[in-house]
């Protein structure tokens, strides 16, 4: 009996022994080692479908880049350093990929340091068939030469860094800004190199390279065209002048580019514009000098560098902007400089010679025109010069009147000193128009540049700048002549989509009025009620900000402009912009998606996977992604047009699918996937079905070495004003049934629709990592808060409160040992809920609004704007407060103080631009007058979240253990029962500091 009993004893001891050893919990240290594709531009599909690249980036420090096969196990894998955003470019027939290699994340942090040199940037460039690598020093940009693909250009940086240190004087701006260009020739292995280049951009085709030149001296400087199939090169033009802005066409057939010039009269340069056509033969250059048209060209003003100049899709006009010249001062000039007679009166000869050299006069009234101008050319500069240098004093003046508060016109100064107004210059008639001004300051070209689309909010700025309401008067221009017409006034703005949507034909726009889209025929200046009989509802109706019946957002206009697809937020209409076809058949709206509305799926996003197309060609497959509203899934659907056009579910899964690219030139598409218990993987396929897909990355690689969260669960509840809303669940890692868990509950709006959203660790802006949560035993709770006009802070009660008592029947959740936590407008409902309820026994709140009233009068530094109108207009949702003084008495936390009974940690940090410094130390100072347990954590110098790493690292550390502290019973944290004196504040953090 005793050798039976033995036996059984080690056959159990067997058994325990083979059992999986428990992965650790994800800490905070792991982070700094976890690896992961970046959210965008970190992922790249070769144009013939045959190659992927991905970037696997450490959290702020080294990074490789994987490139490899579609079809088979090849792989190449590269360092790249750390970079703030992957650069990397295969060539058009995918031989070839090219891609920057940064410094390193140690030697970017030596260079730092006093003393330290900055380590240039490489490039290196791959021959996929071997994986033959070439290298480039010191490499500012780099370019394929477009569809051709036989050569790489690499524009370097100057030896030692290139470039005037900042702040190096007046001269500084002056320097040469051209370096080595090297061209590399693909089939040769060969490299050409030519100098002083500022600027390099090959045409769509491959066949052109446009070089600006920048020596110094300006010795040479012009623009240089390389003819890539002879290699010949050709001057354009060449002046002691700074060439640039590069922009050649989408198709490749002309090139515009400015020119600037010294004149010491002004600050800021005169600006000429310069366009080549005609690549076919002989290149043919065009001119336009503003100085030289003393007719059309308003004075005292010239081109602006600020706008990228560009040519009509039928090459007769060049689109650019103008701006103010600003005269120079005394002290702006050299010495030598200053001595001159800057307010000379120019001669009858100089003036005759001035007119000779205008080419734009053709009768003569433009010679009157001129000499009125030349006759008062220097009245205002003789002014100037006899102010004495005083001292000023430094002043704001706050007008009732101000359209805009001083602090907003503090926060865009630069872009006020740098407005320009669209202008344009035919090129056959040598007639320049300008198109915007100082009245109509925005002016948008619509496809063709037929026509132009004005709009002016003179008459509503102050206005909208008080209660976030949006109006603009809409005016048509025509760009044959630049005559302009008001055809709306006081069209009101709820949201982007009520604004003018311009065909790919250019001749109609849509906007939005009322509860209805209506058409504007640009050609006939007629508008009419697009749909008005439809059988559905355009309106946003989920948007629950104070603005009147936004609009849904619009999916996109067809490629001929005779219809327009739009979603009433579930399904996709086509609406015909015409009443009748050609047959005169009475044309309708049909619904593409059908089922949309019915079954709860909204079709919520269609795929450009042709980056240059202009509009969406209904003859073509149409990719949308599918949501489905209350059971979270998603997926992927094809619209195809046979004889009708229908929908056809690809992907339908508990996931969250979406990120749907195509080859350029083949039918091969990759999509991503993931839930919150697997990282995003991106898939391939070679079906336009998306069948048969591959995993073609292998993201978060070290996932598998810790222990993740066991699961999620949807609840479903209904909030005290009846709305039907959902929360997302997510349980702790080694979930077991029947165990209730410590939980967290985190919110901001609508949270539920990230059930299935994978959250990568790290450390936030605001602390909060809902992996590393779950990895260390907390389940985590995220409710949806829909909200009541007045009632922002009781519509986060009326929702969390039935939600978290929904998720409390699950029997996942420790209803003795939840925490919430929210950052921003999610730290205002923290702080506001812990004045309403005990419910929690801690909460976390990252720069809450805590007073409604001092914040609505207070300003959003960040913007310049006032609180006002956010509060009124958009995530406030609430009147004015004299309109309703009970309204943000009863939703302000400070109001409510003496209810708290929830121990509290805060953030808000003093350059809090968002919400401002005084809101968090006015709650903590009132808490703490009550001795109710609060601390604030401040860092110096951070805004509305936490940008410095050691900054995130040090808040996230210290918010976990304040809530391992009070919900999992571990011991206080020194800093949370005693505080940290100022005197010893140092060496408090010497000791929490903790690297890689």
């Amino acid at each position: 009996m005793r050798k039976t009993y033995f036996l059984f004893g080690l056959i159990i001891s067997s058994m325990v022994m083979a059992q999986p050893k428990p992965k650790p919990a994800m800490g905070w240290k792991d982070v700094l080692n976890w690896q992961a594709i970046p959210a965008f531009g970190g992922t790249q599909l070769s144009p013939d479908g045959q190659w992927y690249a991905y970037v696997l980036a450490k959290y702020e420090s080294d990074a490789e880049l994987i490139i490899q096969k579609t079809a088979d196990t090849t792989k190449y894998v590269y360092s790249i350093g750390t970079p703030s955003f992957a650069q990397m470019s295969f060539s058009d027939n995918s031989k070839w990929i090219a891609f920057k290699v940064f410094a390193k994340d140690k030697d970017k942090k030596a260079a730092a340091k006093p003393g330290g040199k900055p380590v240039p940037d490489k490039l290196f460039l791959v021959e996929l068939a071997s994986n033959k690598k070439t290298e480039f020093d010191r490499v500012k940009s780099f370019a394929f030469n477009g569809e051709k693909a036989t050569h790489l250009a690499v524009l370097l940086t100057a030896a030692g860094g290139g470039g005037a240190p900042s702040g190096a004087g007046s001269g500084a701006s002056d320097a040469a800004k051209g370096a080595d260009l090297l061209l590399f020739d693909l089939a040769a292995s060969k490299t050409q190199n030519m100098g002083n280049v500022s600027e390099m951009a090959f045409d769509k085709a491959g066949n052109w390279l446009a070089m600006t030149i920048d020596a110094n001296e300006k010795a040479g400087n012009g623009v240089q065209l390389r003819n890539m199939n002879t290699g010949v090169t050709l001057t354009m033009d060449n002046d002691k002048a700074r060439y640039q802005s590069l922009n050649w066409t989408e198709k490749g057939d002309a090139l515009a580019l400015l020119k600037s010039t010294k004149d010491e009269k002004y600050k800021n340069e005169r600006v000429g514009v310069l366009g080549i056509k005609n690549f076919s033969a002989m290149p043919e250059l065009t001119v336009y000098e503003p100085k030289t048209d003393s007719v059309n060209f308003p004075k005292g003003m010239t081109v602006s560098p600020n706008r990228t100049p560009y040519w009509s899709d039928d090459l007769t006009r060049l689109f650019f902007g103008v701006h103010k010249l600003e005269l120079a001062k005394k002290d702006d000039k050299k010495p030598a400089e200053a001595k001159k007679d800057t307010t000379k009166k120019l001669s009858d000869t100089e003036k005759l010679a001035k007119i000779k050299a205008d080419t734009t006069l053709k009768t003569i009234e433009d010679l009157q025109k001129a000499l009125a101008k030349i006759k008062t050319d220097t009245t205002k500069s003789a002014v100037a010069e006899k102010k004495d240098d005083i001292d000023k004093p430094e002043v704001t003046v706050w007008h009732w009147q101000d359209k805009r508060l001083q602090s907003r016109q503090q926060v865009q100064e630069m872009q006020d000193k740098n407005q320009n107004y669209l202008s344009m210059y035919d090129a056959a008639t040598k007639k320049f128009v300008q198109l915007a001004d100082s009245t109509v300051k925005n002016v948008s070209v619509a496809p063709k540049q037929l026509y132009g689309l004005g709009t002016d909010n003179t008459n509503y700025e102050l206005e909208g700048s008080l209660d976030g309401q949006s109006y603009v008067d809409v005016y048509l221009f025509d760009l044959k002549t630049g005559k302009r017409d008001k055809i709306r006034d006081k069209h009101y703005l709820p949201n982007f989509w009520a604004g003018p949507q311009t065909s790919p034909d250019g001749t109609k726009f849509l906007y939005w009025e009322g509860t209805n889209y209506f058409l504007y025929d640009m050609v006939n200046k007629t508008s009419r009620n697009l749909t008005q009989d439809i059988k559905t509802s355009f309106v946003d109706v989920d948007d629950d900000h104070n603005q009147k019946t936004p609009p849904q957002g619009i999916v996109g206009w067809s490629s001929d402009s005779k219809s327009v697809l739009l979603s009433d937020g579930w399904d996709i209409w086509q609406v015909p912009t015409d009443l009748k076809d050609a047959k005169g058949k009475v044309l309708v709206a049909f619904n593409l998606t059908q089922n949309g509305k019915r079954d709860g799926i909204r079709y919520e996003q269609r795929y450009q996977l042709d980056p240059e197309e202009k509009g969406i060609d209904l003859k073509k497959p149409i990719y949308v992604r599918m949501y489905g509203e209350r059971t979270k899934k998603s997926g992927l659907a094809r619209i195809e047009n046979a004889k009708v056009l229908t929908v056809k579910p690809l992907l339908w899964e508990d996931a969250a699918i979406g990120s749907l690219t195509k080859a350029k030139k083949a039918d091969v598409f990759v999509f991503a996937k993931e839930t919150f218990t697997k990282p995003r993987q991106y898939f391939v396929s070679n079906s336009v079905d998306l069948t048969a897909e591959k995993q073609m990355t292998k993201n978060a690689p070290s996932f598998d070495k810790y222990a993740w969260s066991a699961g999620t669960r949807l609840v479903d509840y209904v909030s005290d004003k009846g709305d039907s809303l959902q929360g997302a669940l997510f349980l702790p890692a080694g979930y077991e049934q029947g165990k209730k868990y410590p939980t967290i509950i985190y919110y901001y709006e609508k949270m539920s629709q990230s059930l299935h959203n994978f959250a990568n660790p790290g450390y936030a802006g605001t602390g909060w990592s809902p992996s590393i949560y779950t990895s260390n035993g907390y389940a985590v709770f995220m409710p949806d808060i829909v909200y009541k006009l007045n009632d922002p802070g009781m519509s986060a009660v009326w929702c969390v409160l039935p939600g978290v008592k929904a998720a409390i029947k699950t029997g996942v959740i420790d209803e003795t040992r939840m925490g919430i936590h929210g950052h921003s407008w999610g730290g205002y409902q923290t702080s506001f809920l812990i004045t309403q309820t005990n419910l929690f026994k801690a909460a976390a709140a990252g720069a809450p609004l805590t007073d409604m009233i001092s914040m609505y009068n207070l300003i959003y530094k960040n913007s310049g704007t006032g609180n006002g109108q956010i509060f009124e207009g958009s995530q406030g949702r609430l009147v004015a407060p004299w309109e309703n003084w009970d309204a943000y008495h009863r939703n302000s936390p400070i109001y409510h103080v003496t209810k708290v009974q929830t121990p509290l940690l805060m953030l808000h940090n003093d350059a809090d631009g968002a919400v401002d410094f005084t809101q968090g130390v006015e709650f903590y100072t009132a808490l703490r007058r009550l001795k109710k347990p609060v601390v604030m954590m401040q860092y110096k110098g951070e805004n509305h979240g936490l940008a410095k790493q050691p900054n995130r690292k040090d808040y996230s550390v210290r918010m976990m253990e304040f809530f391992d502290y009070q919900l999992k019973g571990k011991p206080a944290p020194e800093w949370w029962s005693k505080g940290v004196p100022r005197l010893d504040l140092e060496q408090h953090l010497d000791k929490r500091i903790f690297e890689d």
